[in-house]
């Protein structure tokens, strides 16, 4: 069943993998668990997705997003997936869903002009992306270089230096997990057993800045299962558009 309103529509597309091709990334690990990346000369791609465990039209996104793992845990594109809560009222509640990822839902629907905000809904590199077929390649020369490094079991720290220190740009960090399922006994799913990877568990904008800064962030912490990733996306405030990013599954 299909539910359409003023501030939220459902959309259904078909999702195809194909073979991604990504320019270079490094991602070290050490002996003590602690570990480091550092951003290649092109921009990663983000691929954001904004789905419900309320919406029958979200499980073959959420399908899709989890082929891009081998990807992501090399550091060659950064994936998550934003859960909402605009569809509980149909009689599920996503237990992953957070008032702050639909905010970021709506912010990057005005950078698009969208009249409406949507599930499943892919963005890529703050960009709406329908119909996503391909897995994203990373062909965009970066303005900014970043390096992240593991300076505890649960702190993170980035050095973020633009090309050009008076270009404004903003960041956020995020943790993500795999290997999360639920078993759906309401609304539009119901009866079904969903699998989610890259389910967003922590969200943190970090505000506005020029020129090179570091920043630090305190993750959730990791267990053996399910997985954890800590990304960190810095972008154009005034566009939403991909900087650069980066990301360690550690």
């Amino acid at each position: 069943m299909k539910h359409t309103s003023r501030t939220a529509i459902k959309s259904i597309a078909v999702y195809a993998v194909f073979a991604p091709a990504f320019a270079g990334f490094a991602i070290n690990a050490s002996a003590q668990g602690t570990c480091t990346a550092q951003s290649g000369d092109k921009i990663t791609p983000v691929v954001e997705l904004y789905t419900s465990e309320g919406c029958s039209s979200c499980p073959p996104a959420d399908a899709w997003a989890s082929t891009l793992k081998p990807q992501a845990q090399k550091g060659e594109v950064v994936v998550q997936a934003f859960h909402v809560g605009y569809w509980d009222y149909i009689g599920w509640v996503d237990r992953f869903a957070a008032p702050a990822h639909t905010q970021r839902q709506r912010q990057l629907s005005a950078a698009n002009q969208l009249n409406n905000i949507y599930t499943p809904q892919f963005v890529l590199n703050g960009r709406d992306w329908r119909g996503a077929k391909s897995a994203p390649q990373a062909t965009e020369k970066a303005q900014t270089n970043l390096s992240l490094r593991q300076t505890k079991a649960n702190s993170f720290e980035a050095s973020v230096t633009p090309t050009d220190p008076a270009t404004p740009w903003a960041a956020y960090w995020s943790t993500t997990e795999h290997a999360h399922a639920s078993k759906v006994t309401a609304g539009e799913n119901k009866g079904e057993a969903l699998q989610h990877d890259f389910v967003v568990r922590q969200y943190v904008p970090v505000g506005q800045y020029q020129g090179a800064h570091t920043l630090r962030f305190d993750a959730i912490a990791a267990n053996p299962k399910p997985p954890r990733q800590v990304n960190l996306v810095v972008f154009d405030p005034r566009t939403q558009k991909t900087l650069q990013a980066i990301t360690l599954g550690c």
